[in-house]
């Protein structure tokens, strides 16, 4: 693992997942991801994460960044986060690919209990496609990505 500290913030983690491309998917649709945590060891949860989607059959994992790692936003009182991005290609509608995305983080147990809470994985769809959602449940591609630096970071190292 080669971690750089860009400040006394920032810290980009490379590890032999994080940044990585896969083989090309035939899968239709490609989404981008953006993957993280800050309860307990994310560096290994996040290689969990990555062997979890090579084996899934509803999506292939295509590319991984490299891993931010950098302080809370909203909620401030808790530990550091560790974030990425990944793309992944699947066959499912959108709806229906963030409903899997929930199960997901439930079973890397994931509990929500406020908002900006401490977690052990959250899974969030930035892009999907070029589509434009804007629903209750869903709205793509995610509010304000461009805005956070745990998403646009990892994403430069794609």
């Amino acid at each position: 693992m080669l971690s750089k500290r860009f400040d006394d913030k920032f810290t980009l983690i490379r590890t032999r997942l994080y940044p990585r491309a896969y083989p090309r998917s035939l899968k239709r649709y490609r989404v981008t991801l953006g993957v993280g945590g800050n309860i307990g060891d994310l560096i290994r949860r996040l290689e969990k994460l990555t062997f979890f989607f090579k084996r899934s059959r509803l999506c292939d994992l295509v590319q991984t960044g490299s891993i931010l790692k950098n302080p809370p936003f909203g909620y401030t009182e808790q530990d550091d986060f560790h974030n990425s991005v990944m793309i992944v290609q699947t066959n499912l509608q959108p709806k229906a690919f963030l409903k899997y995305i929930l199960e997901v983080e439930r079973r890397f147990g994931r509990k929500r209990s406020f908002a900006n809470a401490p977690r052990t994985l959250d899974i969030d769809i930035i892009f999907y496609e070029d589509r434009k959602i804007d629903t209750k449940d869903l709205i793509l591609p995610h509010p304000a990505w461009q805005d956070r630096a745990s998403v646009v970071i990892p994403m430069a190292y794609l």
